[in-house]
């Protein structure tokens, strides 16, 4: 006899719904293959280093054939030199614009949040400084999020699974630098290496397939074109890079670092 005082346990203590003829139904038949088959299927990816899905566990995600695996020997981060951020200076918001496919829509209260200019002011100074996705050792994005669509990498990098979110925003209530947005308007002409898709939620990148092919993100590199020089790309672990001898040298901030959430995007006035 079964759990359920019948003979046939198999429609009735393996949840299966029975169809007319007494065989399982279409979706049971789906839903066991699903099971059996998930250990296959290791991870999906939209971009180089760019998990999507990981059914089998948590295998490590892949950077470029040149980089190996991903790992938590690198933290990647920024430092944001403020002194040398100039006030009337967007370029790299309009390199994250380009390299990305995003824009603004007219409707400041929904457009893309992906990095933006604030102008912050206290004892008498006046700053501007570019604000993004500041990719959190300990991510409130990630805690809250109920399918775990939001994630961190080994390396550090807080992304977005576009597979796995459905829309909630709950990370984007959870972000305290205001560095999420929720795609409200169609898309078109997507870029490959950054998919987007509305009634999801997107954010920063850090330009991870930049970063899995060794270069560095876009709005780094147009910082450096303009001739300021305020954004400094690098690995946070290792204390021969130029980022880790410059924060040494000078001090410098995280946003909100009270909040514990230990940003890997660093502010200061060093030269």
């Amino acid at each position: 006899m079964s759990c359920c005082g019948k003979s046939d346990k198999s429609s009735c203590c393996s949840g299966e719904k029975p169809s007319a003829f007494g065989e399982p139904s279409p979706l049971d038949t789906a839903r066991r293959w699903f099971l059996k088959s998930a250990a296959a299927f290791t991870t999906v990816a939209l971009a180089p280093g760019v998990t999507l899905m990981a059914f089998a566990g948590a295998a490590p995600a892949s950077a470029s054939p040149g980089r190996g695996p991903v790992t938590a020997k690198e933290r990647w981060g920024l430092l944001i030199d403020v002194a040398k951020c100039a006030d009337d200076c967007s370029a790299c918001v309009s390199a994250c614009s380009k390299e990305h496919g995003w824009k603004e829509t007219g409707h400041p209260l929904t457009d893309p949040q992906w990095i933006r200019k604030v102008t912050v002011s206290g004892k008498g100074a006046t700053a501007s400084l570019p604000v993004m996705c500041q990719h959190c050792a300990s991510p409130p994005c990630v805690d809250v999020c109920p399918t775990g669509a939001s994630f961190k990498r080994a390396d550090g990098i807080v992304l977005v699974d576009k597979h796995l979110c459905i829309g909630c925003r709950y990370c984007v209530m959870a972000c305290p630098y205001k560095a999420r947005s929720f795609v409200h308007e169609p898309l078109e002409d997507q870029l490959a290496h950054a998919p987007r898709g509305k009634g999801t939620v997107e954010s920063c990148t850090l330009c991870v397939h930049r970063v899995d092919e060794g270069r560095k993100p876009a709005c780094v590199e147009a910082c450096a074109a303009t001739g300021h020089g305020a954004m400094v790309f690098g690995d946070l672990n290792d204390p021969e890079s130029a980022i880790s001898k410059r924060i040494a040298q000078f001090p410098t901030h995280q946003l909100r670092a009270d909040l514990g959430c230990d940003p890997g995007v660093r502010y200061g006035t060093g030269s």
